[in-house]
C-alpha cells in the first residue's frame, strides 16, 4: 500500500476499531482490527489498546509505518484536550489526548470527536456529499453522538445526545445500547427515536439527517417508521465512517516512514 492510504482509529465505549483508509476512493482497504475497550477505560489503558491496533494494521501495510494517525474520541475535544467523558472513565476529562497518543505512538496524532469524524466522511464520500444547508449526523451506539455541518463546514462538538428526553440525557433512552438494555422491539424503539429526532428537527430545521453507528446496519427496521420534514437516511459508509473520517482529518500529515512496527 502507498499514499493516500492512512490509518484511522475509532474509540468507542465498548470497542476500539481501526482501519487503513483509501482517501481517494473513500473506503477501507484490508481488514478492520477490533479490540474491546479496556475496563476501566482510563487514558493509559486505552492508549495501550490503540497502540496494539496500530501495530496490527501496520502489519497489513507491507512494512510501512504511518507517520500520522487519526483518532476519534467519544466526547468533546478542544485543541486536543478532552472536555467530557460520558462513556469512558472520568479521568479523561482534562486529558491532553493528542499529546498522550502522540507520545505513546511516537508519531503525529490528530484527535477528533467521533461523530464529527463520521460527518466529515459522509459529506466527503457518502450520503451528505453535495448537500447544501444543514446536515446532521446522529450516531447511535453506546451513547448518541452528533455532528453538524453547514454548507460543508463542520460546527464541532454539538453533543446532541445530551439533550433532555423525559428528564434524562437522550442517549440514556434512545441509544442503541439503551434499546438493548430496555429490551425494546424495533417498533417501540422507533417511537423513542421519533420523539428524539422531532425535538432535534424543531431546534435545527436540518436539510438532511444521516444516521450512523453500528445500528445503522439495521436502518430498515426503524428509519421507515419515522415521520420528519427532512429526509433521514443511513450513513452510506455505515460503521466505517468514523475510521475514514479520522483518517481524512489527519490526511494533511500523511507520509510513510520505512521503520516497521516501531511504537
Amino acid at each position: 500500500m502507498t499514499a493516500p492510504f492512512t490509518i484511522g482509529i475509532d474509540i468507542g465505549g465498548t470497542g476500539i476499531k481501526g482501519g487503513i483508509a483509501d482517501l481517494t476512493a473513500g473506503r477501507l482497504e484490508g481488514d478492520i482490527v477490533r479490540v474491546q475497550t479496556p475496563l476501566p477505560a482510563t487514558p493509559n489503558a486505552v492508549a495501550d489498546a490503540v497502540s496494539k491496533v496500530v501495530q496490527q494494521l501496520e502489519r497489513q501495510m507491507e512494512g510501512r509505518r504511518a507517520a500520522a494517525i487519526g483518532v476519534t474520541y467519544p466526547g468533546v475535544i478542544q485543541d486536543g484536550v478532552s472536555r467530557s467523558a460520558a462513556n469512558l472513565d472520568p479521568s479523561w476529562v482534562g486529558c491532553d489526548i493528542q499529546t498522550l497518543f502522540a507520545n505513546r505512538l511516537q508519531r503525529t496524532v490528530e484527535v477528533i470527536n467521533d461523530a464529527d469524524a463520521a460527518v466529515l466522511a459522509e459529506v466527503t464520500y457518502g450520503a451528505g456529499k453535495g448537500v447544501s444547508g444543514i446536515v446532521l449526523v446522529i450516531t447511535l451506539g453506546t451513547g448518541i453522538g452528533s455532528a453538524l455541518v453547514f454548507d460543508g463546514k463542520l460546527v464541532p462538538n454539538s453533543e446532541l445526545g445530551h439533550l433532555e428526553l423525559d428528564g434524562s440525557d437522550a442517549e440514556t433512552k434512545a441509544s442503541a445500547v439503551a434499546r438493548e438494555r430496555n429490551e425494546l422491539s424495533w417498533e417501540e424503539y422507533s417511537v423513542v427515536l421519533q420523539r428524539y429526532f422531532s425535538h432535534i428537527e424543531f431546534i435545527f430545521s436540518p436539510d438532511l439527517f444521516i444516521v450512523g453507528g453500528g445500528i445503522s446496519a439495521c436502518a430498515d427496521e426503524y428509519l421507515p417508521n419515522l415521520r420528519l420534514n427532512a429526509p433521514i437516511v443511513p450513513a452510506r459508509l455505515r460503521n466505517n465512517a468514523g475510521i475514514i473520517g479520522a483518517a481524512l482529518r489527519v490526511s494533511v500529515h500523511q507520509t510513510f516512514a520505512p521503520e516497521p512496527n516501531v511504537i
